[in-house]
């Protein structure tokens, strides 16, 4: 009744001896055209149609094992996973190993820790040292109302830290 109607396969999940046949002259049609494509590939390369220096084969080989081996970097880690070797992935590029003592300092880490720590207070002495120099020689110029603005600012963000952690001392 209705044009271009397509009914519904019979078979589904079952391939019937019609669509076999269908399916293995389709195969035979594709492998011919890439026969021919395959062919006029070497006749190029015999005949040397194809004018790409030694270096530019070298350089595009280059550029498709970076691709590759980017490609693989993505999912070393997941093979490692999957073969049982993870955490011991070092043939990995860019593998960096999980923590071996989560939520436990090492005396390495501790002592890092420490210099960080260090750096960060010379920083901050710094910072303090300019701004107490920056107020005795009279450098800052705010007026007593820009001050006092600034200081009420500071004391609402004070005010509402306070409040969040008071609300979650009472909860608890």
């Amino acid at each position: 009744q209705c044009p271009d109607f397509v009914e519904p396969d019979k078979t589904p999940g079952v391939m019937t001896w019609d669509e076999l046949l269908e399916h293995m002259d389709n195969l035979v049609s594709r492998g011919q055209d890439e026969l021919k494509i395959w062919h006029k590939t070497a006749s190029a390369l015999q005949t040397g149609k194809q004018e790409q220096s030694e270096t530019e084969c070298s350089t595009e080989d280059i550029a498709h094992r970076a691709q590759l081996q980017n490609k693989l970097a993505g999912i070393c880690e997941d093979m490692c996973k999957e073969v049982g070797a993870y955490p011991k992935c070092a043939q990995c590029p860019d593998f960096v190993a999980p923590d071996s003592t989560p939520g436990v300092m090492t005396w390495d880490e501790l002592l890092e820790h420490m210099d960080n720590l260090v750096n960060w207070g010379q920083d901050e002495l710094k910072a303090w040292r300019k701004t107490a120099s920056a107020l005795q020689t009279g450098k800052q110029e705010q007026s007593e109302t820009s001050c006092s603005a600034e200081d009420l600012s500071h004391r609402v963000q004070f005010q509402n830290k306070l409040a969040g952690i008071c609300e979650d001392m009472c909860k608890e």
